[in-house]
């Protein structure tokens, strides 16, 4: 049959005549089986080779191949919305269930093909999500549901422009006292917008950083970005931080003469604090990245690393080598001797000496080096960063040896007031910490970040292809 066949298709094309088969029709499904193929037609009858004219066989299953379910591409329920919404003003949200032992729901907001943000609600975040997208404010509750309404999103006074570094131009306006608003474009095209309302907000695209404080100022850097795993980090200036996970969250706090100050957590996209003069943006998956304005050293926070314990090097000798304040890698070695007193010694990675400090000489300026108690059997050693009121950071020299104590020795000195910064005590017997400058802290202890993230078209997260900016705006709603 199949010889035959093939005899008449040729015979047919040699007569020129087209041979054509109908399409499947539009939207046909596939059943779990084969689909029986359609027989094909000859658009003019084919002529024998007497002349006379010949019918056209038919194509049958047999000469089709089947076409199966197993072909098809599966689409699991992970990867499908429980619902898709239209919304108004030409918006429209997916709506997804996640979560194993927390429930919650996530939808995504699209308009015009492009990803505006993600609302989140249920489970471990907030009862209900809301933002303003493309002038309507979008809620997300903890049963699935989302709703939009039109909202004015006052534009303010442009007060200036700015050019970030990757080209981007921010328009800064001024919406109203400690509310400033930028708008974000690349190339003429919107790719985002900040607002900092009574408190900073941050974006971030691809490792780029953009903080606008609710006085109007900015600050712009790249990179600086730690990992997510939690424990301590040194930041450029010697400021330690300690990030953790709670409750799914990751949050962060001030670590202060060995002692934590109080965490405080991101809800949201993103949160941004001060500690000290470094300006920290923390992001919900608990990558985070530092920035200290003025300060010629920038790095990513380094994870700290325990001292190594202090070596005897002689009879009343013993020294201990521990991190420098500089980060980047220096370290100071710290000696006491009985005889010759205490020495400090900074060295760069490259093993180079960039200053000294000792008995004879115990403050070294150009570095930022100090010895208090040179001539006592305990004396402690300070460092800093910057000149002026910058306060030292103490750290004790190694206790000698036993047996090396010297009739009419001293205390160690009582530490100086200089000894930690932004920091108040309050009538519970806790401490909080107390950011200064432009960026307001909000680290009350245990507090929680009331941030949620507004997202342009092609926003970006730190993981992500850097196709814009995601922004986040402060609100004082939906807090946990």
């Amino acid at each position: 049959m199949r010889t035959a066949l093939r005899t008449a298709i040729a015979t047919a094309l040699v007569a020129g005549v087209a041979i054509t088969a109908p399409a499947l029709a539009a939207g046909a499904a596939f059943a779990a089986g084969t689909t029986p193929a359609p027989k094909a037609t000859a658009a003019a009858p084919a002529v024998t080779a007497d002349g006379a004219p010949a019918a056209a066989p038919a194509v049958t299953a047999e000469d089709a191949p089947a076409v199966t379910a197993e072909d098809a591409p599966a689409v699991t329920a992970e990867d499908a919305p429980v619902r898709t919404v239209q919304l108004a003003g030409g918006l429209s949200a997916k709506v997804y269930a996640k979560g194993d032992q927390h429930p919650y729901y996530t939808a995504t907001v699209v308009r015009d093909g492009h990803v505006l943000g993600e609302l989140k609600a249920g489970g471990g975040y907030a009862q209900q999500d809301t933002e303003v997208f493309a002038g309507h404010s979008v809620t997300l509750n903890s049963e699935g549901e989302v709703t939009a309404t039109a909202v004015d999103t006052p534009k303010g006074t442009l007060v200036r422009t700015e050019t970030l570094l990757t080209g981007t131009v921010a328009k800064i306006y001024k919406v109203n006292q400690l509310d400033y608003r930028a708008e974000l474009f690349r190339q003429g095209s919107p790719v985002g917008v900040v607002e900092a309302n009574s408190r900073s907000a941050a974006g971030q695209d691809n490792g780029e950083f953009f903080v606008l404080n609710q006085d109007g100022t900015t600050h712009n850097w790249i990179g600086n970005i730690a990992p997510n795993t939690p424990g301590l980090y040194r930041l450029v200036d010697g400021t330690v931080l300690q990030l953790a996970k709670k409750d799914g969250r990751f949050g962060l706090q001030l670590i202060e003469n060995g002692k934590g100050r109080g965490y405080t957590y991101v809800n949201g996209a993103r949160a941004v604090w001060t500690f000290g003069k470094a300006v920290v943006v923390l992001e919900s998956d608990g990558q985070f990245a530092a920035y200290v304005p003025g300060y010629r050293y920038q790095a990513a926070p380094k994870p700290v690393v325990e001292a190594p314990a202090p070596v005897t090097t002689g009879e009343c000798t013993v020294q201990q080598v521990v991190p420098s304040v500089f980060g980047l890698g220096w370290t100071v070695a710290l000696t006491n001797d009985l005889e010759k007193g205490p020495k400090a010694v900074l060295t760069d990675e490259q093993g180079e000496v960039r200053g000294t400090a000792d008995r004879a000489h115990p403050f070294d300026s150009a570095v930022g080096l100090k010895i208090e108690g040179a001539g006592t059997l305990a004396p402690r050693f300070g460092q800093r960063t910057q000149g002026g009121d910058t306060p030292f950071r103490w750290t004790s020299f190694p206790a000698l040896p036993k047996g090396c104590e010297k009739d009419g020795s001293t205390a160690s000195p009582t530490p100086s007031a200089t000894t930690g910064t932004n920091v108040t005590a309050n009538n519970a017997g806790q401490t909080s910490v107390v950011p200064k400058g432009g960026v307001a802290a909000g680290a009350e202890l245990g507090a929680s970040d009331d941030s949620t993230a507004l997202v342009a078209a092609g926003a970006a997260s730190l993981a992500a292809a850097g196709l814009g900016f995601v922004v986040l705006r402060r609100r004082a709603s939906a807090r946990v």
